[in-house]
């Protein structure tokens, strides 16, 4: 990550210090457009568009909180993975697929969306499963993830034909194999291993983080042996090996060592059970920019490095080049999504020293954001309903919910005017929103709404009271 030098301070009396990345904007109005979709632009009149929709209207439809998604931006992103590792991995006998992963965020048209841009798809529950099927994705073209898969999920996936079940246990491989074995069919699998590489923030580690539930360890033998296990089980085919290292990675250097280390256990498969295998999957991670501070790589970067390093090592064992997938989900939802919020209150609140926090509560919160409470994520921010000639101060905006931890946007300029019935969107919300939304203090989640061109249609539609009466038998 690159880490931009630190502005003025903004440090005299009745205000506050703001982190180091956060730099007083010249122009409170301006947006920085490694944050926001393709298409978001401030009209002349100062409102922000999206795919030429100006959010007034959008609100006036739809309401707020809501969830706006940029199509175009959506596929475009989708487009730019699946042909960067294409290419990147053209000539090679095994190629490349990428697979988008639904957990960032998925519904029956983001689906379809995924399904016609030529990606795979990456499930990781019973629910994402039905989602995709439901979608009429090809169930060829989906892998299912989990580290505890029910019966009755892997049963699902069997019966359905997918293309891959990526096994996390010897519990699982015990459970899949008697049920492939029940419908008389050889399920496809790859083994999840722990690579004892953790990659946040570029701190790359090779010890602690074996301690985590996912997979099996590489250094520890199990990896190993669940290789074995599978071998003897005439109803699993085994496919390739799997690795995940960690999320919000902005470049290929933690990927160089966990490629080495999964592919010196497909040398070992080979060397131990003559087993060349097929394929090898990176997992995903990739970040995007949420704020100033973030400088992720394009695709075609990523996919370059990738490719070179993959290359390298198995030269180096003397392997023939697997086929390669990869899991972008935030990376393609990320950007694509923006969420519109309107002010309710704006307080100033006394700090020690004189200092002065100006507070923005808006319609939403943690019920439809809440990777700030949970992961200490930082978000940016902008008036979206006008242009605004006041000059900047320093904000916090938060939410509506009874928790002191509410807060969606933990620092950001502002304009001095804003004020209640203000519109504010905050960009970068596509992935781990929607996805993670919730229904804390009974607060039905917000819609998703779809641009593309001059139009707008719900694709999953405002939560209401009375859906929230349906579960309660009472």
């Amino acid at each position: 990550m690159h880490t931009h030098e630190a502005g003025a301070l903004h440090a005299e009396a009745g205000q506050r210090r703001h982190p180091s990345w956060l730099q007083v904007p010249e122009d409170v109005n301006a947006l920085y457009p490694g944050l926001w979709s393709a298409t978001v632009a401030r009209g002349e009149d100062g409102v922000l568009r999206v795919a030429g929709i100006d959010v007034l209207a959008l609100a006036a439809e739809h309401g707020t909180p809501l969830y706006v998604l940029d199509e175009i931006d959506f596929r475009s992103r989708a487009r730019a993975f699946r042909d960067a590792f294409g290419g990147a991995f053209a000539g090679i006998d095994g190629g490349a697929d990428v697979f988008y992963a639904g957990k960032a965020f998925l519904c029956i048209e983001v689906a379809r969306w995924v399904a016609e841009e030529g990606l795979n798809l990456d499930v990781c529950s019973g629910g994402e499963l039905a989602v995709a099927l439901r979608a009429g994705f090809p169930a060829e073209r989906i892998g299912l993830h989990g580290n505890n898969k029910s019966v009755s999920e892997l049963s699902r996936a069997v019966d359905a034909g997918v293309g891959r079940i990526i096994v996390d246990s010897f519990d699982e491989i015990s459970r899949l194999a008697s049920i492939a074995a029940e419908r008389g069919v050889r399920a496809p699998v790859m083994v999840r291993t722990t690579v004892g590489v953790e990659a946040h923030t570029h701190e790359y580690i090779a010890t602690a983080h074996e301690d985590q539930k996912f997979g099996f360890s590489i250094a520890g033998g199990a990896a190993a042996q669940a290789v074995r296990r599978i071998l003897a089980e005439p109803s699993l085919e085994l496919i390739g090996l799997h690795s995940h290292i960690g999320s919000q990675i902005y470049d290929t250097s933690g990927f160089e060592v966990a490629a080495r280390r999964v592919l010196g256990l497909h040398a070992e498969i080979r060397d131990e059970h003559g087993v060349e295998l097929a394929e090898l999957d990176l997992g995903g991670g990739f970040g995007i920019a949420y704020t100033s501070q973030d400088d992720p790589q394009p695709a075609e970067e990523l996919a370059a490095g990738m490719a070179a390093i993959v290359k390298h090592e198995c030269a180096g064992y003397g392997l023939n080049v697997p086929r390669v997938s990869i899991e972008p989900g935030r990376a393609i939802a990320g950007p694509s999504m923006f969420t519109l919020y309107e002010v309710g209150t704006v307080k100033a609140v006394e700090l020690d020293g004189g200092a002065v926090r100006r507070y923005v509560s808006v319609d939403g919160g943690m019920s439809d954001n809440i990777r700030t409470a949970l992961y200490d994520a930082d978000y940016s921010c902008t008036l979206a309903s006008r242009r605004s000639d006041a000059e900047p101060v320093l904000a916090r905006v938060v939410g509506k919910h009874c928790e002191s931890g509410d807060i969606v946007v933990r620092d950001e300029f502002l304009p001095a005017d804003i004020e209640p019935g203000d519109l504010i969107a905050v960009p970068g919300t596509g992935a781990y929103t929607r996805s993670m939304a919730n229904t804390y203090n009974h607060v039905p989640r917000p819609p998703v709404v779809a641009v593309r061109a001059g139009e707008t249609r719900a694709i999953v539609r405002r939560e209401t009271e009375e859906d929230l009466f349906t579960l309660d038998v009472g």
